[in-house]
């Protein structure tokens, strides 16, 4: 495994959802790889950082405000 396909699999690799084979040439990749390493750990530490904010609610007007942001970009693309 290569550092893109590790990317490729990271989420279900953090979610323990690779088959056998799979998970093991990630550990492998990851054993020999400091850079994919620092991705995992930064990864992991950032969704334990999200959980432990909690829920957070968006007000309906700057949800709306952002989303047709985001349709007016991908419309100008």
């Amino acid at each position: 495994m290569n550092c893109e396909q590790l990317l490729q699999y990271l989420s279900d690799y953090i979610d323990q959802n690779l088959d056998e084979d799979l998970s093991a040439e990630a550990q492998e990749h990851l054993a020999t790889c400091p850079n994919c390493r620092v991705v995992l750990d930064t990864t992991q530490k950032t969704i334990s950082l999200f959980r432990k904010q909690g829920k957070r609610v968006i007000p309906a007007h700057r949800r709306q405000r952002l989303f047709s942001q985001l349709q007016n970009a991908f419309q100008q693309k």
